[in-house]
């Protein structure tokens, strides 16, 4: 219940930020004055607000959003030798990387997981599960904890809601002028616009959205690879190799929200046209691209 009522929120306050700006812009209709031609750059601006503003929202809403959807509690003062091992080992490998001290957390759940997520590379969460804590010996998770502050060290989160900014727009801006083009050429509307335009744009939305999705996942699997191999110099290539090992045995058992699955370190297992939609290439490739740059 606690994760519908913050997605919701969130949503909600996306909404409610996006349209004020658009007011603000000034920009409040797609279609000109007239109702006889489609204003692109009016169009191109509501796309890109909507597109940019969107997926810029979430990455700024993503630490407090990681906090709440898992549980994770964040180690304000070690506790115990674990937690002063957790959070030594990060502050190392963190100052080995070039950025500032992430904050670093523990959720509770059953498989080996951990994740990154931030704003920047300076105001970042790197947080593991109980169950990668109980399930993988200290070398093991040093090379997880590894991968994740290379995560934060490669500006991924940024760059994820860059490119997820841009396709973002081009599918909003490409479905209206397709239900545009529809609407105008093939029923033969002359003013404002009629239902062909609102039935292909939605159809247009969701043919486009899916192969948006297609071009971010594909760059989710390669910054994977990028992280394994910054894991495997903050950490040791050895160590990085047996960590995805002992994962390879929980593949596919990945509890973390869905705004959050892309950025744990084991992902769901996908075969086929499936594995298009995949956020994480298969742990054996991993393997073998980390063992290959040897």
């Amino acid at each position: 219940m606690k994760r519908i009522v913050l997605f919701l929120a969130t949503n909600l306050a996306i909404i409610v930020v996006l349209s004020i700006t658009l007011q603000l812009l000034g920009v409040e209709r797609i279609l000109d004055q007239q109702g006889v031609g489609l204003d692109l750059q009016a169009l191109l601006i509501f796309s890109a607000v909507f597109g940019f503003g969107g997926s810029f929202i979430s990455l700024a809403l993503s630490k407090w959003m990681a906090k709440r959807s898992t549980g994770a509690q964040v180690i304000e003062q070690p506790g115990n030798e674990v937690e002063a091992w957790l959070v030594e080992t990060v502050r190392r490998q963190a100052r080995e990387a070039g950025i500032g001290m992430p904050e670093v957390a523990i959720y509770d759940a059953p498989e080996p997981n951990a994740f990154a997520t931030g704003m920047s590379r300076n105001n970042a969460l790197v947080a593991v599960s109980t169950g990668l804590l109980q399930n993988m010996s200290r070398d093991e998770v040093e090379a997880v904890l590894g991968h994740e502050v290379s995560h934060v060290a490669n500006g991924d989160m940024v760059t994820l809601a860059l490119i997820q900014g841009v396709v973002n727009t081009f599918v909003i801006f490409f479905s209206r002028v397709i239900g545009y083009l529809v609407d105008r050429v093939v029923f033969k509307t002359e003013r404002g616009h009629g239902p062909a335009f609102y039935v292909t744009a939605i159809i247009a939305e969701i043919l486009l959205g899916i192969l948006a999705t297609i071009i971010v996942m594909w760059f989710s699997r390669q910054r994977e690879f990028r992280a394994d191999a910054g894991g495997a110099a903050l950490a040791g290539r050895e160590k990085m190799i047996h960590a995805l090992e002992r994962l390879a045995a929980f593949s596919g058992q990945s509890h973390l929200p869905d705004q959050l699955a892309a950025f744990g370190i084991n992902g769901r297992i996908g075969r086929g046209i499936v594995r298009l939609f995949m956020s994480h290439p298969p742990i054996e490739e991993r393997i073998a691209a980390l063992r290959s740059s040897a």
